[in-house]
């Protein structure tokens, strides 16, 4: 396990970047700061929360993968996603939102250790399953957000009344490519992880596949993002459409993976 302090010194690093940024943004100079070395800094936090993450999964000899450690990492990718996307698309105002939620994401697995590894003897297909629908589902829960904020600025634009960290955002064609992009490779993980645990279930899980409520749900959200990137590519599907087909795949997997989680986890203890 890596060491209490170095969760504090990612903590502070991904703090203090975000009051930077939120005062630029503030200030009206938020994508100049993103642009510059600044900008370049995050890569810092960012890099001390990978070894965090990598040291809370595998660091007890199995693959441990809880509820803290799963929401530690879908920050830790939505922060990477904007960091990378910084280079192509003007995100300054993006990066001033997600700073803060990394900062308290890099923090939880300190604050609420996995009390059990996931198995002991975990097989290499089986992380690398786990992994990949981990991947897919961090990327659909950036998606949502993501969609989520874009049809809240566009609300706001009509009553003229848009907060002023929130001026600063890219024009909404811009978030919705990256929307778009997103779900494209939150959908080629999500089709490997269902075909992966339909080909490789004995493997994987020691057992044939059984038919249950997390296969149906995965696969109805898997149409459903389906249909949506379809779609938007022969129909030209956007805005309000795309927001609404983004929030109802969505919900599916939260239905598939973390409702059963939650239930296991928080309420059972187990």
């Amino acid at each position: 396990m890596p060491s209490l302090l170095l969760y504090w010194v990612t903590f502070f690093a991904y703090s203090a970047l975000a009051i930077y940024f939120w005062r630029a943004q503030v200030a009206g100079s938020g994508e100049e700061v993103n642009r510059s070395m600044v900008g370049h800094l995050a890569l810092l936090p960012l890099v001390l929360h990978a070894y965090l993450l990598y040291g809370n999964l595998f660091g007890g000899g199995g693959l441990s993968l809880g509820l803290v450690s799963a929401l530690s990492l879908i920050l830790w990718l939505t922060m990477l996603v904007y960091w990378v996307a910084r280079f192509f698309y003007p995100i300054g105002s993006l990066q001033a939102l997600v700073l803060p939620l990394a900062a308290v994401g890099a923090l939880l697995p300190a604050l609420f250790p996995a009390a059990h590894p996931l198995s002991g003897n975990t097989s290499f297909a089986l992380d690398a399953h786990i992994m990949a629908s981990m991947l897919a589902y961090s990327l659909f829960t950036i998606a949502v957000l993501h969609a989520g904020l874009m049809s809240f600025v566009e609300k706001r634009l009509h009553h003229a009344s848009l907060p002023a960290v929130l001026q600063g955002l890219p024009p909404l064609l811009t978030m919705e490519i990256l929307l778009f992009r997103i779900i494209g490779v939150g959908f080629v993980l999500l089709t490997l992880t269902l075909a992966s645990g339909m080909v490789f279930a004995e493997q994987i899980f020691g057992r044939p596949l059984q038919f249950n409520h997390k296969i149906l749900f995965g696969f109805i959200s898997w149409g459903v993002f389906g249909g949506l990137l379809l779609g938007h590519y022969y129909k030209g599907w956007r805005g309000r459409t795309a927001v609404r087909w983004t929030m109802s795949g969505f919900a599916f997997l939260l239905l598939a993976y973390l409702g059963s989680k939650f239930v296991l986890e928080v309420l059972l203890h187990r």
